[in-house]
């Protein structure tokens, strides 16, 4: 018997349904069942029946579900310690993430949740692509991640808002707006270099539009790309929000709208309090200004 096994089961009684308790626990609902079951054989119990559309406990299963609920409580209340111990120094979260979406991190949500829970050390995990960022979750060196989606599935993603693809080109640059993506097809890009996991991104979305550029600057120097499109190198796709400095470059939307979606991702075990309080602050934070 372990802990996720009793909290899917209290799940499944506060619920009625495997489908609605596997939801509210972000689990996937065969996983859900087959945990039950593997409880039910250990324990040598029937904890459900069959009821309608739904189950219901068995008078063995409520007596399980009773003293599950106290076993838990006093797992979040020895849990709770970490955070708020004698010594001051409160707990630590680390959250991974790559270059690309870091700014969404240090610029916006760390500080603001600094200021909410300043017990709470943060530390962040670069990572050089979601690959990366799984292997930390996997191995425990993150508790949480903001990557892009999707992520493998044995990992937990909360969606956390969708990202505009922009186009940023050249003042001198004439092109129909809201840019049509086959424009892309052609045309002179400033790309990350060939390998890194932000071009393979980048390729994979070309591909799917149909659009094959011409790479005209290949460099993963983030730094200098705005610069390279000032002096018409070519044109650069970047997400809408991150970009603090639209001198001398124009930016475009395109129709229809290219977007990638971000989330909050952690694998599928149990969270400490801060990651957890932390997924509930993002979910919290408006969405009307860019994190930066």
């Amino acid at each position: 018997m372990n802990l996720r096994q009793l909290r899917y089961v209290v799940a499944t009684a506060d619920h009625g349904t495997m489908t609605s308790a596997a939801q509210a626990l972000y689990v996937a609902q065969p996983a859900l069942s087959r945990a039950v079951r593997e409880l039910e054989r250990e324990l040598g119990l029937e904890l459900f029946a069959r009821s309608g559309r739904g189950v219901v406990l068995t008078p063995a299963g409520e007596q399980v579900v009773r003293q599950a609920r106290v076993a838990l409580d006093a797992v979040d209340a020895i849990e709770g310690l970490a955070v708020n111990r004698a010594d001051g120094r409160g707990a630590e979260l680390r959250i991974a993430v790559t270059a690309s979406l870091e700014p969404e991190l240090t610029g916006g949500l760390i500080p603001r949740f600094a200021r909410r829970q300043p017990a709470v050390r943060v530390r962040v995990v670069r990572c050089g692509d979601r690959d990366q960022i799984a292997a930390a979750l996997r191995a425990g060196r993150a508790d949480l991640a903001l990557t892009d989606l999707p992520v493998p599935g044995d990992m937990t993603a909360h969606p956390f808002e969708q990202r505009e693809v922009v186009l940023i080109s050249p003042q001198a640059l004439k092109v129909r707006e809201p840019v049509p993506p086959a424009a892309l097809d052609g045309m002179r890009l400033v790309l990350p270099a060939r390998g890194s996991a932000r071009r393979a991104e980048i390729d994979t979305m070309l591909r799917r539009i149909g659009a094959r550029p011409v790479a005209a600057v290949e460099s993963d120097e983030r730094g200098a790309w705005l610069g390279w499109v000032r002096a018409g190198r070519g044109s650069l796709l970047w997400y809408r929000n991150q970009i603090d400095d639209t001198d001398g470059v124009t930016v475009r939307s395109f129709m229809p709208p290219l977007t990638r979606m971000i989330g909050l991702v952690h694998a599928h075990r149990r969270l400490p309090p801060a990651a957890r309080d932390f997924l509930t602050f993002a979910k919290e934070t408006p969405r009307d200004h860019p994190a930066r």
